[in-house]
Parts: C-alpha cells; sequence; structure tokens
C-alpha cells in the first residue's frame, strides 16, 4: 500500500512523501488521531537542534507523542477500531540489564526515524497498548510524556529509601505539573511540594500540598526526596537548591533536558551521601503501566486535561505548520493535532 508520510525536509518545511509499504503478517498499522507537539520536535521544526544533527536526521517525519485507532492486525491482540496509544522506542535486541530505552541500538521515532505524522504507523505489535474505549483522546495524545514521569518514579522505588515523607519537585512547566500529580497519586499519604517561578503556572497546581516560588524558599525547609523537571538553563539553579534543601541519602531525580553541561555542587553530595538518578524516556513497561493508572485513577485525566493549550484540526500542511507556529508561543499546556489530513 502506498503511505503518505509528512516529513520535514528543512527548518519550517514539510513535504509529502510517498512510500510503499508492505502489508506483512509481523506488522500492526494504526492510523494516527491525535499528536502531541514536543520540545524536541521544536528543536527540529525551527532548527536549533543543531545544523549537524540537522543535517544527518532530515529529511523526517515528526512527533513521538500520539494515540490512534488500529486498522489491520494480523496478531489479533487487538480488534479493528481498537484506542491505542503508540510506542515510539523500537529495541532491536534484549539486555537482562539495560532497559530498552537505554540501549544504543533501540530506533526512537522522530530523533533519526520517522514519527507519527503519517497516513498510517507501521509497528511492532508490541509497540501498541490498548486505551478505554472512552478515554479522552486529546489528553492521552500525550501519555508518551507522561510514560516519562512513570518510568523515572519506577527507577526511583527501585533504588531509593522507602522514606517518603516529602517529596520536592523544581520545575512548574509540563513535566513538572505531571510529575506532581502523579507522585499525589501513587504516593497519596506524602507531602508534594512544587517549587517553580511564575505565578499563573503554579496556580495550577492546586492538588499539591504546598506551592514554592523558587526566589522564596524557607531556610530550614527540607525534603527526602528530589525530583529536578526544569530542564535547560535552569537544571544548575534547581539541581544546586534540591542540594541545599534535600535530607542527607535523599535521590534527586534527573528528568530537566539541558543542552550544554552544568555545573553541580559535587562537594556537598558526597557530604550529604545523595544519589543522582537520571531518566530519560521510557519503554513498553512504562506505557502498560501508565494507562493502568488511567483505570486506576479516573479523575486524573481531567487534571490532565488542563494541560492542553491548544487543539488544531489538521487536515493539511499549512494547518500543521499553523499548529507547530502556535505552538512556539504557547506558553502553557500542550498543543494537540487531531490529525484528519
Amino acid at each position: 500500500m502506498i503511505n503518505q508520510v509528512y516529513r520535514l525536509v528543512s527548518p519550517r518545511q514539510f513535504e509529502v512523501t510517498y512510500k510503499d509499504e508492505s502489508i506483512v503478517d509481523n506488522y500492526l498499522i494504526v492510523r494516527p488521531t491525535h499528536l502531541s507537539i514536543c520540545a524536541a520536535d521544536q528543536r527540529y521544526y525551527t532548527g536549533t537542534r543543531g545544523k549537524e544533527a540537522m543535517r544527518k536526521k532530515l529529511p523526517m517525519a515528526l512527533t513521538h507523542e500520539g494515540v490512534g485507532e488500529v486498522v489491520f492486525d494480523p496478531s489479533n491482540k487487538f480488534k479493528i477500531g481498537s484506542k491505542v496509544v503508540m510506542v515510539p522506542n523500537t529495541p532491536v535486541e534484549n539486555d537482562p540489564y539495560i532497559s530498552e530505552n537505554y540501549l544504543r541500538s533501540s530506533k526512537f521515532r522522530s530523533s533519526g526515524y520517522d514519527g507519527f505524522m503519517q497516513d498510517y504507523v507501521f509497528l511492532n505489535p508490541d509497540r501498541a497498548v490498548q486505551l478505554p474505549d472512552d478515554i479522552n483522546m486529546d489528553v492521552v495524545a500525550f501519555t508518551e510524556l507522561m510514560t516519562i514521569t512513570v518510568h523515572a518514579l519506577r527507577r526511583f522505588k527501585q533504588k531509593a529509601h522507602p522514606r517518603v515523607d516529602t517529596f520536592g519537585v523544581w520545575g512548574d512547566g509540563n513535566l513538572g505539573f505531571i510529575t506532581c500529580l502523579f507522585l499525589k497519586k501513587l504516593y497519596p499519604n506524602s507531602k508534594v511540594i512544587i517549587f517553580g517561578k511564575t505565578d499563573y503556572k503554579l496556580n495550577h497546581f492546586s492538588f499539591v500540598d504546598e506551592t514554592l516560588k523558587i526566589d522564596d524558599i524557607p531556610h530550614d525547609l527540607t525534603v527526602d526526596h528530589a525530583i529536578e523537571c526544569a530542564g535547560g538553563k535552569g537544571s544548575q539553579y534547581a539541581v544546586e537548591q534540591i542540594i541545599d534543601h534535600i535530607n542527607p541519602e535523599g535521590t534527586i531525580s534527573l528528568l530537566g533536558v539541558s543542552e550544554y553541561p552544568i555545573e553541580v555542587n559535587t562537594r556537598m553530595v558526597l557530604e550529604k551521601g545523595l544519589t543522582l538518578l537520571g531518566s530519560s524516556r521510557s519503554g513498553v513497561v512504562d506505557f502498560e503501566r501508565t494507562v493502568e493508572i488511567f483505570k486506576e485513577h479516573p479523575d486524573i485525566i481531567d487534571y490532565l486535561s488542563t494541560l492542553i493549550g491548544e487543539v488544531f484540526e489538521v487536515r493539511k500542511i499549512k494547518d500543521a505548520i499553523n499548529a507547530f507556529e502556535n505552538d512556539l508561543s504557547n506558553s502553557w499546556g500542550k498543543t494537540v493535532m487531531r490529525w484528519k489530513i
């Protein structure tokens, strides 16, 4: 079958390409219905990813956050029409100690391999997880972002000490919001404090136990563990504050992506016996667990709906460009594309 793929060929320029796909017994075919734009997609779209990376990875279909409906399943795992979330990580080997999202050989969509901006997405059957039929598809379009938090919390539970009286989350953006929300659901008896800098963003965190501005933290405040979701230049300042306010032998989960190296006060890391735990991306087990959380805590979808910034119906390339351009000026939430192209 001929599949239309909408590839970025240069900054701010998409082109339709036609790919002859074979319908074979080992591929699940999903029709994307809702896609979400990520900051990583924007770095390619705007050309800020770096000349070498742009030259190496383009042309490429963008987006790795998306859901859709099954149109063909030779494995009979899914009924035709089933709603599924697509897993962008595609491992090509197994390792008994290294998770699929950390294997250097794994392929990741919209990072060197075509993402979900296609008429149809061809997947291994294990790269899709079924969603409830009545779920809000605009919200679950960015499930992949939620799985990053779920993955990080799974690793935290494996490696951190069990005293979890107080969590501190630094970063009042999308990832910080999701992380605080999932912490409150998974650790209902723990105190969760959000540390941020923007009032209108912090106002969205109605479910946390305490909200603090990063320039107004009480000197004697401490947390058992901390999660850094600031990213960028803010990572260094967040880590610096965390080291000051975390209790000895606490765990610092690092989730914010910084394009440049940051300084870390290793003297205090050593003095307090801290654990710095880096986490990135996620695997299929994290998608499965995230969908389980949706079912266990149905109200979580309502909270997550406040993260929807703008929704665009995309019927042609110009609509997709409008969505990407608008997302650049969107200061809160996620931009969702209803994929009707």
